[in-house]
């Protein structure tokens, strides 16, 4: 854990508001688990572009949500509160 610390504290190089949606994978999980979803429904794909095309959707009927909500991360100006990457060092690997 000591060896992984700036890695896992990475957040905190964030403004503290945002601390909570930047560390958390709430969202991400639950994107991963309605592709989970469909892919199951389908079955079996006939080919790579048909697996494609099947997410491709799924993440575009997420983003359209998101923006039809308003319910984003961020808002610009607290994008431009963010340190910029070159200034983290554990996203500078990680960016690479």
């Amino acid at each position: 854990m000591n060896e992984a610390r700036e890695d896992v504290l990475v957040f905190r190089h964030f403004p503290q508001p945002y601390w909570k949606k930047v560390w958390s994978t709430n969202l991400l999980e639950r994107v991963n688990e309605e592709i989970k979803r469909r892919t199951r429904v389908v079955g079996i794909f006939p080919n790579d572009a048909a697996i494609t095309r099947l997410v491709g959707a799924v993440l575009l009927e997420q983003h359209e949500h998101w923006q039809l909500e308003g319910r984003r991360m961020f808002s610009a100006e607290s994008i431009a509160a963010i340190p910029d990457l070159e200034s983290i060092p554990a996203l500078q690997t990680a960016s690479a």
